[in-house]
């Protein structure tokens, strides 16, 4: 993440210093803040958290939490983008160089990185992980609803972790929210699980005891790698910090978008469509169907009275479904009027 480094304020936007921290809660709740009193954090101008007042050049005006979580997630998704390609191409290296050697002296499979072929390896690998675990699992689990199959079949390991007392964290997409299967495993668990989400999560990951972690090595998921060089595994725990403090509790609402007659979920497929992703490419970072994505985006047009592909994009730009949330004050005057109200469902 961007960050920038002034006398005192050695930070990003997130984590900030006391002092920001104190005059930027104090901007939130009052609307404004002196340009005196930001003088002592100017850290929050460098980080875009306070602009000038265009109505009264000597007050600052907060940019809203919601945009900065949303900017954060964004910067973190970049981030962990390039890590994960990145880190492809340093396995690949490893595997050329590999088969460089002499078979006849080549070391056995080493500790630090170990390539898992197949299903079966992986059951293997992931079960002896599980059976050494003594303290907290942390997981990542992208898609969309899960199945009640797949939560079946987990739920005697994850009741073996809870009856030694292992605590567990999960990261799920938005959708997962609407899986019956999800809530009554969580119900199961008590309160040796909790689980977040988000928009959009990362590949695949599993960390046990921030010793060893399971990351997919193929888009089938067939191969994986396990990872204990603690360099890796302190950095994919790092990753997953910083998205489980982004992250939405299970149990809490999402956060109302703003706009009226625009779901969360709309809101995500807006900003998507707006970079320039297809549909299928949308639907699968959401963790929803095409055909899903597809009647969101229907319902989108539609809620923003647009009659085309090209005439939804000058419509997402015109409200500010393009990007971070705005704040009030910037939305423009000519937005669409009064539009469809959101369904119960949310889908």
């Amino acid at each position: 993440m961007a960050e920038h480094r002034t006398n005192g304020h050695p930070h990003g936007a997130d984590r900030l210093c006391e002092i920001g921290d104190r005059v930027y809660s104090r901007a939130v709740r009052r609307g404004r803040v002196s340009r005196e009193d930001a003088e002592a954090a100017p850290c929050l101008v460098e980080l875009a958290l306070l602009h000038p007042d265009p109505d009264d050049m000597g007050w600052l005006v907060p940019t809203s939490p919601q945009e900065v979580m949303t900017r954060l997630l964004r910067e973190m998704h970049e981030h962990v983008a390039s890590t994960q390609s990145r880190m492809g191409a340093a396995v690949a290296a490893f595997e050329w160089y590999t088969a460089l050697g002499d078979p006849a002296r080549a070391p056995a499979e080493g500790v630090a990185i170990r390539v898992l072929d197949g299903l079966p390896r992986i059951r293997a690998a992931m079960d002896e992980a599980t059976a050494a675990c003594t303290s907290e699992v942390l997981a990542v689990q992208p898609g969309g609803i899960r199945r009640e199959d797949e939560l079946a079949e987990g739920l005697p390991r994850a009741l073996a972790l809870r009856h030694r007392g292992v605590r567990m964290r999960d990261l799920y997409t938005h959708v997962a929210r609407h899986g019956q299967g999800l809530l009554n495993y969580m119900e199961l668990m008590g309160d040796a699980a909790e689980a977040r989400t988000l928009d959009e999560v990362t590949d695949r990951l599993i960390l046990f005891d921030r010793k060893v972690a399971f990351i997919p090595a193929n888009t089938d998921r067939t191969i994986a790698l396990e990872l204990r060089h603690p360099a890796l595994v302190d950095y994919l725990v790092t990753v997953f910090e910083r998205l489980w403090r982004l992250a939405i509790p299970l149990s809490a609402p999402l956060p109302d978008t703003g706009i009226d007659g625009i779901t969360h979920r709309e809101r995500s497929i807006a900003a998507l469509l707006a970079e320039g992703h297809q549909d299928a490419v949308v639907a699968e970072r959401l963790g929803i169907s095409v055909r899903t994505c597809r009647a969101h985006i229907a319902r989108l047009a539609e809620t923003l009275g647009a009659d085309s592909r090209t005439q939804l994009g000058v419509r997402i730009a015109q409200v500010g479904l393009d990007g971070p949330p705005r704040s009030p004050e910037l939305q423009p005057l000519n937005a669409p009027g009064p539009a469809v109200p959101e369904s119960p469902t949310g889908r």
